[in-house]
């Protein structure tokens, strides 16, 4: 609902005006010459002006200066019953004041008013999509544009290397549109699937192959010919699966699960891992044959906290997105992308896109009067503490407590505790990938931790700033 002054001395005008007005659900207030108009100024704040060019005590133009110095500036809608004057209305309105002529009909009088926040917003800073994809102007990020731009133009494989939320797959579709190939971008993820399932969706499979094969399929092999595909998490594919992708890199054909006659593709492979290509070697989870053909071209995406310079970039065009797409008008303050740049972002550029969502619509459910919301520290929601102090005080925390007047056992026991613990907290959790830093089996780490009276859980624990979900780690006592 706007506050409407409607400024004009004919009676009868403005007597329809204030119908529709109020029939549109605004608030409307009247006067009939420029003194009354001031009077209600100086006691009212408006939202719109609806003012009568000519008046019994002069023009309303008059108040144009008087309407800049107000603290809140309403808009302005120019109103004359002179056809004869349009064009001297029209130069002297410019771009942020509207004119009508009288008789003005309902549909005109709405549209000036569902104009009440059009405003002329600041400019906004021109943020570069690099392959109308990737953002960001650090040094080690324009390395990364060299490097895309010098692959894309061959049909070598790559292999992205990078964190969890680094933006693998769209330097991947990067690439894709780098090469300016006139076939598609497929991507699947391979740990998505069953060891069942997992063939089908590579290689594809003919009717009755299998139960519930009620048709023939492409696999995304064939789906890609002519692009890219992308295979994200492969090291997450079954063993067993790898020598039939081994014939398809090797050979350029497919056999569809249940086909009996081979199908020649051709696309380039761009797969992607969160794992080193250290952890690769030593975890085995590749077959070596496959990685050589794989990572022809080996590209390491850098995880955010290495790029800090460009966390105000990608806030930016987040929120911009999130305005865009809700038709908000968000912004940021210098001290919000302060404590942005602050954190370390384990989670990488995707922890910082979902902060930034939850935090807009956060604010987009406590609106004010503004007309501009701006995001606060509690809305972001983050850990008080960086994760660099986090380690440090979880490091501290599972010191292993030896001395020299336990026996052998025990202190082998403590010890034991100690790597758990400090592989458990440096993979934040995550069993899998503890069990791989310590070179054991996963399931033989779970059992050994129970005996050792390891418990690893969650808790939901209160920040300053708002809620975040930690890992809780504590040590039964035998």
């Amino acid at each position: 609902m706007l506050t409407v002054l409607l400024v004009d001395d004919d009676a009868e005008f403005t007597e329809v005006a204030c119908t529709i007005i109020e029939f549109l659900g605004h608030e409307v207030l009247t006067a009939g010459t420029l003194k009354e108009a001031r009077d209600w100024l100086e006691k009212e704040t408006f939202d719109h002006v609806l003012l009568d060019f000519m008046l019994p005590d002069g023009s309303g133009a008059h108040l144009f200066n008087e309407l800049d110095a107000l603290p809140k500036r309403p808009r302005v809608t120019l109103i004359t019953g002179h056809p004869s004057v349009k064009s001297v209305i029209k130069g002297l309105c410019g771009p942020t004041v509207d004119y009508l002529v009288k008789p003005i009909q309902r549909e005109e009088i709405e549209a000036v008013l569902s104009q009440k926040n059009k405003q002329k917003a600041p400019k906004e800073e021109k943020i570069e999509k690099h392959f109308d994809l990737l953002i960001g102007e650090s040094p080690i990020m324009k390395e990364l544009y060299k490097l895309i731009s010098r692959v894309s133009k061959t049909s070598a494989n790559v292999m992205l290397l990078g964190e969890s939320g680094v933006g693998k797959e769209v330097v991947a579709a990067a690439i894709h549109r780098a090469s300016e190939s006139e076939g598609p971008y497929i991507a699947t993820n391979c740990g998505a699937f069953s060891k069942e399932l997992i063939g089908s969706e590579l290689f594809g499979h003919e009717k009755g192959a299998f139960t519930g094969a009620v048709g023939r399929k492409e696999g995304v092999f064939e789906q890609a010919e002519g692009g890219t595909l992308f295979l994200d998490e492969i090291t997450e594919m079954p063993i067993d699966m790898q020598p039939n992708l081994l014939r398809v890199l090797e050979n350029k054909v497919v056999l569809r699960v249940g086909g009996t006659k081979t199908i020649p593709v051709n696309c380039r492979v761009v797969s992607a891992t969160n794992r080193t290509m250290e952890e690769i070697a030593q975890s085995k989870v590749l077959r070596e044959d496959i990685y050589f053909r794989l990572a022809v071209f080996p590209i390491t995406i850098p995880p955010l906290r290495e790029r800090k310079e460009d966390i105000p970039l990608l806030a930016k065009t987040f929120i911009a997105e999130f305005n865009k797409d809700n038709g908000s008008n968000f912004r940021w303050e210098d001290a919000q992308l302060d404590t942005l740049q602050a954190y370390d972002w384990p989670g990488n550029v995707r922890e910082l896109e979902h902060v930034i969502s939850r935090a807009s619509l956060k604010a987009k459910a406590k609106p004010t009067t503004t007309g501009i919301i701006s995001l606060n520290r509690a809305f972001l929601e983050l850990p008080a503490r960086t994760i660099a102090e986090n380690s440090v005080a979880k490091t501290a925390e599972i010191k292993p407590m030896l001395s020299l007047d336990m026996d052998l056992k025990t202190a082998t026991n403590e010890f034991q505790k100690h790597c758990i613990l400090t592989a458990v907290t440096q993979a934040d959790g995550n069993w899998s990938e503890a069990a791989r830093s310590l070179k054991i089996d996963r399931a033989n780490l779970v059992r050994m931790a129970k005996r050792l009276g390891v418990s690893i859980k969650k808790s939901v624990v209160n920040h300053e700033s708002g809620y975040a979900l930690n890992e809780a780690i504590s040590m039964t006592k035998r």
